[in-house]
């Protein structure tokens, strides 16, 4: 807290942080002349009671282990954020007027660019999921007594993540989080749903769970004596419903609904409100101490060597269950690994890691969304989180892929029941856009392999990468075609069928490799010699085994893929090789598909052994 100085002068010292808070964050918007000055002024009190008051942090080691962590979840307020962390001392406030350039990692919005931020925030939503993540973090992974708060507004709260990270967040009785929720009435073209019914905000929130407490978020003494109850609040998350106004303290601004997002002009409009919010500052002399963690650093324990792959050639195995072992063995070697699911975990095979290590295992039923933002909170705790679920049901968190793409986020994806190839479930069911999803984002690593063994390696590369990777596994049993001790990196592919006489080469994974090779045998036997090859390794791709095998096959390549036509596999390997006039083309499911069998499906959407060795002769013909 504040050392010895009475309450008083706390009170006064934190009026004066807030206040100073608000005319950063007009002096910043003005000159960047773009930004929102008036939510900053809204939560200008809560945000100077968290920093100067309440957490427990290094000023200049964000990043500290046992830290209390703050996430801006309403992240158009970050010129409020850079204020509190310039106050605090970890620079100058003069950057402050560098917001929104290329030459300053202040952006319209935080990234972890900057050290004291965990996750990129501004698409609304995410930012309690985060939250999640990071308070299962301490609670059942370290143990250690750090708090979370994450700060949202209230028209972010409309979002259906919002009650998903709710109930996550109820359902591990997370009493280290603290959501803070800004509610100034109004939001970006209108006020919103609920404006000042406080009374409807408490019941819903204590509906599901959480310790509500409504407190005016402009009384200072209130807000202290709010995060005082949350912390002593046992058995269940807290969250402050903070009555505010928007603009607060710049009279000709405050409580307008066209001042969403509009900065004071520079010169004479931003001066009159730097002037009216200087008249605010109170004297005190008091020197605010920020309470430092009191737990030291401990270096993270590093990823050992996995057993040998449990597979023999000529089993058979699904890449989806091969996936569940790889992860078992996985967290026996490496203690950072932890796992996610969606409730399908006796279909994705992480029961077997959740039988195991039940402390780094966490259920988020049917809450993919939830799942992905809180893999995200526990990547920023250095945890390598894996989070698996059916390939279709990862595009309802696609906007959290997004942001964990942007934030450069360590999680690791997997999807299964991928393709036609899963049979009677039937299209709803059918991962059949997940690559072109996955490999748009800009440093997503793309893996698909095809067999147990190279399932299992691929795991491991995973985990090794520093970086988010997305892994698609197959629910077919396939044959394991790569001995235990065959070696698989990010970035490669496997010839597996070649010869000098060979006029064309095709190129697939998963289960249409296996199609591929089928085919192969009955192009041999008509006398048409060809190239297979196994691309495991989509982004980053192998370009140049593609060139290679291109230019020695007549320029012929035929892709083949369990995915719609656009984006996927095929679409990597025409741009990998599109300078060179390489002639692609492409086998791919092209239409809505139907419920059927999955060898019959296969070959009825055109990417079975029968479709290849009909578009083999047509163009080598």
């Amino acid at each position: 807290m504040a050392g010895l100085v009475t309450s008083s002068e706390l009170l006064t010292a934190l009026h004066n942080k807030a206040t100073q808070l608000r005319i950063g964050s007009v002096r910043a918007t003005s000159e960047a002349g773009s930004g929102h000055p008036s939510s900053c002024a809204s939560a200008a009190d809560i945000v100077a009671a968290l920093f100067f008051s309440v957490m427990r942090y290094d000023p200049h080691n964000p990043k500290a282990r046992n830290s209390d962590r703050f996430i801006l979840s309403k992240g158009h307020a970050a010129p409020l954020l850079y204020a509190a962390w310039a106050e605090a001392g970890l620079f100058p406030s003069s950057d402050l007027l560098k917001l929104r350039t290329l030459a300053s990692d202040l952006e319209g919005h935080p990234t972890p660019r900057l050290p004291f931020v965990d996750m990129a925030t501004g698409s609304l939503g995410q930012g309690l999921s985060v939250g999640i993540g990071i308070a299962l973090n301490a609670k059942f992974v370290d143990t250690l007594d750090y708090r979370t708060y994450v700060l949202m507004g209230d028209g972010e709260s409309v979002e259906g993540s919002v009650w998903e990270a709710a109930e996550v967040g109820r359902h591990y009785a997370l009493d280290n989080l603290c959501a803070i929720v800004d509610i100034n009435r109004l939001g970006q073209s209108d006020p919103t749903m609920l404006q000042h019914d406080m009374e409807a905000y408490r019941s819903r929130w204590t509906g599901f769970g959480w310790h509500a407490i409504v407190v005016d978020g402009h009384n200072l003494a209130a807000i202290l004596s709010a995060f005082d109850e949350a912390a002593r609040t046992k058995g269940r998350p807290t969250v402050l419903l903070a009555k505010t106004y928007k603009g607060k303290g710049i009279s000709f601004i405050e409580n307008k609904a066209e001042w969403h997002g509009k900065p004071l002009k520079k010169g004479e409009e931003s001066q009159k409100a730097i002037d009216e919010l200087t008249q605010q500052l109170q004297p005190n002399s008091t020197t605010i101490q920020i309470s430092k963690p009191s737990a030291p650093a401990s270096p993270s324990p590093a990823m050992g060597t996995m057993p040998a792959a449990p597979y023999t050639i000529g089993d058979s195995v699904a890449t989806r269950e091969a996936f569940g072992a790889a992860l078992e063995a996985l967290g026996a070697v490496h203690p950072l690994t932890v796992a996610l699911d969606a409730d399908v975990k006796n279909s994705t095979y992480t029961d077997k890691f959740g039988k195991k290590f039940s402390n780094r295992f966490f259920e988020n039923f049917i809450a993919e969304q939830n799942m992905v933002g809180a893999a995200a909170g526990l990547a920023a705790c250095g945890k390598v989180p894996f989070a698996a679920t059916f390939a279709c049901f990862l595009s309802r968190a696609y906007d959290f892929i997004r942001m964990a793409a942007v934030s450069g986020s360590n999680i690791k994806l997997v999807g299964t029941h991928v393709g036609v190839s899963i049979g009677e479930d039937g299209p709803s069911q059918m991962g059949l856009e997940d690559i072109a999803m996955m490999a748009a984002q800009p440093n997503v690593t793309v893996l698909y392999p095809s067999d147990g063994n190279s399932t299992y390696h691929l795991i491991e590369a995973a985990a090794r990468h520093q970086g988010m990777v997305y892994v698609r596994a197959g629910r077919p049993k396939n044959p394991v075609i790569y001995g235990a001790d065959e070696r698989f990196h990010i970035g490669g592919s496997k010839v597996l069928r070649q010869s000098a006489a060979d006029v064309l080469t095709i190129v697939a994974a998963g289960v249409t490799l296996f199609e591929a090779l089928k085919a192969y045998d009955q192009l041999k036997a008509a006398g048409i010699a060809v190239r297979v090859i196994d691309l495991y390794s989509i982004a980053p791709i192998d370009r140049t085994t593609l060139m290679e095998s291109g230019q020695a096959t007549q320029r012929r390549i035929l892709t083949v893929e369990d995915h719609y036509a656009h984006g996927g596999l095929g679409d990597a390997v025409l741009n990998a090789v599109s300078t060179e006039r390489m002639c692609v083309h492409k086998l791919a499911v092209r239409e809505i598909p139907h419920s059927g069998k999955p060898d019959e499906l296969i070959d009825h959407y055109g990417i079975g052994a029968r479709s290849i060795v009909e578009a083999v002769k047509a163009i080598v013909k």
